[in-house]
This record gives structure tokens, C-alpha cells and sequence, in this order.
């Protein structure tokens, strides 16, 4: 038995020598057509022995000029899980990620192991024969990854395991980008050849977290709790038929955090941030243009909405009820006007309530929508409905237990005998966290090593602002008494008036009903 099994393979050898020393002669005197044929019937003899299939993955796909989305995902994917078994690495720092990125090397081989399945990855690049320069990316070297695996586990591959890979490769890709944050550009700067000219980046570097937040620790819990709702939720929206999105709607005086929140929700996340300055956007064209550019995973911010732009929608009526004051009824037929002529020139409220919760706001997904505004009774109530703003989240001036949250970040201390005195002032006074921590935070190095200097002067700021607070109240009084004085003084007037008026008029009725009377006596 084992003799014949030499002699099969030892004949075998013998054809594949054969074959080896014969195919320069058929390269060179063979037809390219036939060669080709003999190519195609050689793969399938070899087929026939060779019981392994294998997966072609190259960099650039049908979009010559981009690289694949699948070989990046592939490639962060071994980074991660398979460069610890290969042998011959390189290390590269690629764009918009914050940390050096290990993977393997060109013409390795490593392997994985998937529900007891071994799997084979191969590191390849093909240099170009031609030596002509191409404008496409990728055509002089050729690089690629393959995936060799048994054909009895042909399903488990293409179905789960090829859809895994692309899955935690984009989720480490994630994990291991530079966080940005983005500004839209003014649209004559826009390319229209190229979708990055829209948005501009930097590097997003706010240091702000929940635990820095100046606010009451059951507030920052209730936050947080529904932000990891969300984030959880992709299955749970797709199932009752929602965009995968949320609204936070951030009011308050200045000063109080809304700004900080935001960037302690970006890092919570771990989400790209968009300042979409709706005073650069022309139209609703561009608005729409705008959110499509934007990725999933980010939070689009529009500050001081109530500042931003007019969206009160008064002003189409009252163009229109001027123009219909000034045309001249002639009695001729009139053209119909075009009521979304103004929509041309100017983001309308329809526009932003259909880029927030229209048909376009489901494109993507995972995206948090934030309004700030420090008079929430100005905006329409269209605008901020749950559905849009599905939470609101008062900002508002600075008590006891935010204070304890900023001494013990710039102080370091978490009790303290003015403790008591400050937290009677902060229940009767009014004062935004941003002023507060402005009287913690030691700009010298007396009071950077005295916490006893800090608070005592935050003690001088609050009742400096109680006083201030009493003297401004006090002349608001004042004022309105007096308001109300001339009021009364003005209505007495008129009454007066108004009593004279009518005396002189019944005096005028008077005098013709005497003449009236004295002409009948002399007549009789």
C-alpha cells in the first residue's frame, strides 16, 4: 500500500517537473488564446487535488480613486486580532488616528481561528509590468489581501465569518481614530468635485467629562443613562420604525455648561462633533447637502439657535401681505406667487425641521442633533417637540452639589468649614458654574497652595452678587413704581380729558334745543 502511494506521487512529481520545464516553450511559441485555455484547464486539474478555496481582497475596488472599505476593515481587523502571530510586521501612523497602528507586513502569513475553523490571511503585493504611469491609485503596485480556507467550510466563511471581519474592523478602526471636530465651509468654497470641501476638522481635544461637570449627580446619572440607551439601541429603533437618532435640547443663562456638555457627551461616546453655523448656509439645498456629508457616530451642534437665523416664519407673510398692499387691483389676472421663491436665499423653519426629523434625517445613523439656546420661550414650538428635541436638559445657575464637583477638581477638597456658609449663599444668590469656577481656580501661587484664600474670595464674589442682586431688584422697583405712577398719572389725564370732551358737548346740545324753543314761543 504504501509503495503504490510512493509510486502515485513519484509519478506525479514527474508531471508537475514536466510541466515546469515545458511551460516557457508554451509561453513563448503558444497563442495568447490558447495559452489561456490551457491556463483555465490547468486551474481545474489542480482543483481536482487541491481541496482549498481562496478569497481575492484588493485595496482598491471599483472606486479607482478610493481605497476599498473592505480592505481597510481587513486590514485594522489583523492589526488587532492576528499581527501577534506573524512574523514580519511594519508600523505605520495613519491619517486621522491617534495611536501607531501595527499590521502585517507585505508577502506574510498569519492565521485565525473561527468557531474551531482554522483560516489562513496572506499579505500580498504585485508590482506592475508596464511601465506606464497611471493617474489611478494603486495601478503600479497592486496590494491584496486573500483568505485561503477549506471548501467544506465555503458558508461558515462567506456568510459569518467574511461579515464579522468587516464588522470588528470597523469597530477598531473606530476606537483607534483621531476624534474630530468639524465647521462647515461657506459654500462658495465648496468643490463639486469633492465631498470633503463641505466640512473642515480638527483634532478634537475637549477634556471635559461627566465627572468634571458642575452639575447635581442624579442629573449626570440620568444623563448618561439615556445616552447608553441610545447607543444600544440600533435593533430597538429599526424595530418600531425610527431613525436611529436623538435631540437634546440645552437651555439655560450663559455661562452654565451647555458648551461643556456637549464635549462630555462627545467623549462619553466617543463621537465626532459637528458646529453647523447656520448663518454660512444659504439655503435648505445646502442644509440637506450639509447633513448628508456627516458621518454616523457624531453629534451635530447648532448653538444659540434662537440668534442663529429668523425662524419664525413671519417673514414670507409679511413680504406677502406688503406686496399685496402695494400691487394695484386692476381687475386683471395675477400670476401665482411662488411661496418657496424665499426658500432660495434663506434656511426656512420647514427646512430645519425636515433636516432634523424628515424623510433625510434617516440617512446614516447613530446621531445626536443638539440645540443650545439661552431663551427656550422664544423658540417655536414645532422646533423643540419631542420627536425632535426629545430631551431637555435645563442648564441652570450653580448649587451646592456642583459646587462640590469644581473644588474638588481645582481644589482637591472635598470638605471644608466655609462649606455651610457657601452653600447658604449659592441657595440665595444666582451664579453661573463658569463664574464660580473662576473664583476657585488659583491664578497665583499664594492661592494655588491655600484653598482657604479661594473659597473665601468665592465667599466676597457671592455676597458681592447678593448685594448687587438686592440693589438691581430694588431699582427694577423703582422703576416699575414709577412706571406705574406715570401710568396712573397719564390715565387720570385722560379722563380728565375726556370728562371735558363730553361736557363741552352736551353744553353744544344744549343751546339749540333753547333756540329751538324761543322760535316756537314767538310763532305762537
Amino acid at each position: 500500500m504504501v509503495a503504490m502511494m510512493v509510486e502515485r506521487w513519484a509519478g506525479f512529481g514527474s508531471a508537475a517537473a514536466t510541466v515546469i520545464f515545458l511551460w516557457p516553450v508554451v509561453q513563448k511559441y503558444v497563442p495568447p488564446t490558447f495559452r489561456l485555455y490551457l491556463t483555465a484547464w490547468a486551474a481545474k486539474l489542480a482543483a481536482c487535488f487541491n481541496p482549498y478555496l481562496q478569497i481575492t481582497i484588493s485595496e482598491y475596488g471599483a472606486e479607482r480613486f478610493q481605497r476599498s472599505d473592505f480592505f481597510l476593515a481587513v486590514e485594522a481587523y489583523l492589526s488587532d486580532a492576528c499581527a501577534r502571530r506573524a512574523r514580519k510586521l511594519k508600523a505605520e501612523l495613519v491619517k486621522d488616528s491617534k495611536n501607531l497602528r501595527v499590521t502585517v507586513d507585505d508577502h506574510e502569513e498569519v492565521t485565525d481561528d473561527f468557531s474551531g475553523t482554522t483560516i489562513w490571511w496572506y499579505a500580498s503585493k504585485r508590482q506592475s509590468k508596464a511601465n506606464v504611469i497611471s493617474i489611478y491609485p494603486g495601478e503600479d503596485e497592486r496590494r491584496f489581501y486573500q483568505v485561503v480556507f477549506h471548501r467544506r467550510h465555503r458558508d461558515l466563511v462567506v456568510d459569518s465569518y467574511l461579515p464579522f471581519v468587516l464588522g470588528e474592523g470597523r469597530a477598531v478602526t473606530v476606537k483607534n481614530r483621531q476624534r474630530r471636530l468639524f465647521t462647515n465651509n461657506a459654500s462658495r468654497n465648496w468643490n463639486p468635485y469633492s465631498s470633503k470641501s463641505v466640512w473642515s476638522h480638527v483634532a478634537f481635544e475637549h477634556p471635559a467629562t461627566f465627572d468634571t461637570l458642575a452639575m447635581h449627580p442624579d442629573e449626570k446619572e440620568a444623563i448618561v443613562d439615556d445616552l447608553m440607551a441610545f447607543q444600544e439601541s440600533k435593533d430597538y429603533y429599526a424595530k418600531v420604525g425610527k431613525a436611529w437618532k436623538r435631540g437634546y435640547l440645552l437651555y439655560g443663562p450663559p455661562g452654565t455648561g451647555k458648551s461643556t456638555m456637549i464635549a462630555a457627551m462627545a467623549n462619553f461616546l466617543d463621537y465626532d462633533v459637528y458646529d453647523l453655523e447656520l448663518s454660512a448656509v444659504k439655503n435648505n439645498t445646502e442644509l440637506r447637502k450639509l447633513f448628508i456629508e456627516t458621518t454616523g457616530k457624531s453629534i451635530i451642534v447648532i448653538e444659540d439657535i434662537d440668534c442663529s437665523i429668523d425662524l419664525t416664519g413671519k417673514r414670507r407673510k409679511d413680504k406677502k401681505a406688503s406686496s399685496d398692499k402695494d400691487s394695484d387691483d386692476d381687475g386683471k389676472p395675477k400670476l401665482p406667487m411662488d411661496p418657496e421663491k424665499d426658500d432660495a436665499t434663506k434656511v426656512t423653519l420647514s427646512g430645519l425641521l425636515n433636516f432634523i426629523d424628515g424623510l433625510w434625517s434617516a440617512c446614516g445613523g447613530e446621531r445626536i442633533i443638539i440645540f443650545t439656546t439661552n431663551h427656550k420661550e422664544k423658540l417655536d414650538p414645532a422646533l423643540i417637540r419631542r420627536g425632535r428635541m426629545d430631551k431637555h436638559i435645563e442648564m441652570s445657575y450653580c448649587r451646592f452639589e456642583g459646587f462640590k464637583v469644581l473644588a474638588k477638581n481645582y481644589l482637591d477638597i472635598i470638605k471644608h468649614e466655609l462649606f455651610g456658609e457657601i452653600q447658604q449663599l449659592l441657595e440665595e444668590t444666582d451664579m453661573s458654574p463658569a463664574d464660580v469656577a473662576e473664583n476657585l481656580m488659583p491664578m497665583s501661587k499664594k492661592k494655588k497652595r491655600d484653598p482657604d484664600l479661594c473659597l473665601s474670595g468665592l465667599v466676597k464674589a457671592l455676597k458681592q452678587a447678593k448685594e448687587d442682586a438686592a440693589a438691581a431688584a430694588a431699582k427694577a422697583k423703582e422703576e416699575e413704581e414709577a412706571k406705574e405712577a406715570e401710568a396712573k398719572k397719564a390715565k387720570e389725564k385722560e379722563e380728565a380729558e375726556v370728562k371735558k370732551v363730553n361736557e363741552e358737548n352736551k353744553g353744544k346740545d344744549k343751546a339749540p334745543k333753547e333756540a329751538n324753543g324761543d322760535i316756537k314761543e314767538g310763532d305762537k
